[in-house]
């Protein structure tokens, strides 16, 4: 797709043409050598928050735009490249990636694939309109609250939040340590699948599930299901009804400790951001955006028991999420329980609207679950996910399940 400068500047912070064409010519050589590429070819985006040797990482902010170049690839980015895939450009993102809506005052905010006039989600925005148009193949993303799955959710796309142990961290610009998580956004679970692989080191298990037939489904009743609008409203309700009818065990179940998950994550998460950028939070006074930086001022208010008492009950929370969990084959529940807001609106209203559109996806994160996010709409027409869920550690097997899930609501949407 053809964009114009000004547009794709709000979707790439840098966009190095040689090198992508210069990998592509040593991949080629690579596989008449007969190395193995599973991703041969594969053209990923990279969030700007993932060191690339010899460029500079400046997770969406201007701030770190006069940081040394990294000296090495992150961790994930050299696995990718390994595997056979070409990076295609460093995309924007909402600043220190602490926002779940995709706005950047710095290079502009990137519109939603669908209607530009709307959000693209965040915070992997660039990433998730990359692919979504049609650059890029599959990008590379970070998820601490929903940075993944709500870019790819607002934006018609399938998207992958591991356990956080699953891939390294090593290499990538921080948000929380607690709650940072790696993984991919693509037009399927099918390569999300195959770039997780990858990331994590671990091949996907043989014998996968064919169907949803007598898959064990808990409908989250707690939290997720509350609000919604009408377009995801009806989207859930069919979604649910097309696994049943497709011979899903669906059953509605209650998760008590989501309720907690706001308070905790607020304090934990802020905590840890501020620790990260005390030391220049007032340069960012003069250079930042200012709703990131009331978020990371807010953490400086969490006194050392509050922040214990918040780890203690995430720990709570995550054996209850577990047992209960357990349960079933996999948990569901709307990724987003709105579809993509206006930008403009996103500006008038951003605190409320950020909490909303993070308010479904970061309860995994705070029970370190793992969860992919699938289309449940058509290919027109402003778009809504529906979130897949499991226990940390059951990687492959809610993958598994939701690529079933996939291929119901593709064939009931038209997909």
């Amino acid at each position: 797709m053809a964009l114009g400068l000004a547009e794709a500047s709000k979707i790439f912070t840098r966009f190095d043409a040689d090198r992508a064409y210069a990998v592509a010519r040593a991949l080629e050589r690579r596989r008449r050598a007969g190395e193995p590429l599973p991703l041969y070819g594969l053209r990923v985006s990279i969030k700007d928050l993932f060191d690339e040797a010899g460029t500079v990482t400046t997770a969406g902010s201007v701030l770190l735009r006069e940081r040394a170049p990294a000296a090495e690839d992150a961790p994930a980015v050299a696995r990718l490249l390994a595997a056979g895939a070409v990076p295609f450009g460093r995309t924007t993102m909402s600043e220190f990636a602490y926002s779940g809506v995709g706005l950047n005052p710095h290079h502009g905010t990137p519109g939603n694939a669908r209607d530009a006039s709307r959000i693209p989600g965040g915070s992997s925005s660039g990433g998730g309109v990359s692919v979504a148009l049609g650059l890029c193949d599959a990008a590379l993303g970070s998820d601490t609250g929903g940075s993944i799955r709500i870019p790819a959710a607002l934006n018609g796309l399938a998207g992958w939040k591991p356990s956080q142990k699953a891939v390294p961290l090593a290499g990538g610009f921080p948000l929380s340590g607690s709650y940072d998580s790696f993984g991919p956004i693509a037009p399927t679970l099918a390569i999300c699948a195959a770039v997780h692989a990858v990331l994590s080191g671990e091949a996907r298990p043989e014998g996968r599930r064919r169907g949803v037939a007598g898959l064990k489904v808990g409908a989250v009743s707690t939290v997720l299901a509350d609000g919604l609008d009408d377009v995801v409203g009806d989207a859930y309700a069919r979604a649910l009804a097309e696994l049943s009818r497709a011979g899903a065990a669906v059953r509605d179940v209650a998760v008590p400790c989501f309720a907690e998950a706001s308070e905790v994550n607020a304090a934990i998460v802020a905590a840890e951001a501020h620790a990260i950028h005390a030391a220049h939070v007032d340069r960012l006074e003069a250079v930042g955006d200012p709703r990131v930086l009331r978020r990371i001022r807010a953490g400086a208010g969490v006194t050392p028991e509050t922040l214990s008492e918040a780890r203690r009950r995430r720990a709570e929370a995550r054996a209850a999420y577990g047992a209960l969990a357990g349960e079933f084959d996999v948990l569901v529940g709307p990724t987003v329980p709105v579809v993509a807001p206006t930008i403009a609106a996103v500006e008038r209203d951003f605190d409320r609207l950020n909490a909303l559109v993070l308010r479904n996806p970061s309860r995994v994160n705070f029970v370190d679950g793992c969860a992919a996010t699938v289309p449940m709409t058509g290919p027109e027409g402003l778009a809504a996910g529906l979130m897949v869920m499991g226990r940390g550690g059951d990687d492959w097997a809610v993958l598994d399940a939701a690529e079933a899930i996939e291929g119901v609501l593709g064939r009931a949407n038209g997909r």
